[in-house]
């Protein structure tokens, strides 16, 4: 599907027509060099790889910069691929926010931000145990049984417990774009994507 690889800008909140407040984000969509072109008959299947965001040549090495340079463009930060893109693109040419439209919907995907270690209630939303009465002073916030004892006689693989949270891949699904700056190459999308301030987004229809 078509897509852009953009850089999270931040959030605001724009006004409907109805007077309904919206809060949406700010993306930095592109503009975005065709870095490689793949084909059926070489490579089995129809992709483009897009770049974005310019990177110094001194922290390129020598096989990057020869990538880039077949392709007529400066060594790029990040290289996304997008399969069975719409379009005819030839490799140098630029892809810009415009492949977008207002009203549509895309996908969203980034590297959510790490939480570090974290509890059940944070991690998978536990109630936590009992209540804060009849002695109990130090247990509210514990996962409670994690396993029988004789039998099994172990922890079952998957339970959920205590652990490092963020920090993977999240994709958010059908956000509609609410507005597209071509000028500015900016895209505005209703609700919140993963990723911190200038986090890079791979944006798909």
């Amino acid at each position: 599907m078509s897509g852009l690889i953009g850089k999270k800008v931040g959030m605001t909140s724009i006004f409907d027509d109805n007077g309904k407040n919206i809060p949406c984000t700010v993306i930095e969509a592109g503009p975005c060099v065709v870095t490689q072109v793949r084909t059926e008959e070489v490579d089995g299947y129809n992709a483009l790889q897009l770049g974005f965001d310019d990177k110094a040549e001194k922290r390129a090495n020598k096989a990057e910069m020869g990538h880039f340079k077949k392709a007529g463009s400066s060594t790029k930060k990040k290289v996304v691929e997008f399969r069975d893109f719409e379009g005819d693109f030839k490799l140098g040419e630029t892809v810009g926010v415009d492949v977008f439209v207002e009203g549509e919907f895309v996908d969203v995907s980034a590297t959510s931000k790490g939480k570090g270690f974290q509890g059940v209630v944070k991690r998978h939303g536990f109630a936590g145990v009992g209540q804060a009465t009849h002695g109990q002073h130090n247990r509210l916030r514990a996962p409670g049984s994690i396993g029988a004892a004789s039998y099994p006689a172990r922890v079952f693989k998957g339970m959920k417990m205590a652990g490092r949270m963020g920090g993977g891949k999240v994709t958010v699904q059908n956000l509609r774009v609410l507005k597209v700056v071509p000028e500015k190459n900016l895209l505005v999308l209703k609700g919140c994507v993963p990723g911190h301030k200038n986090a890079y987004l791979t944006i798909e229809k």
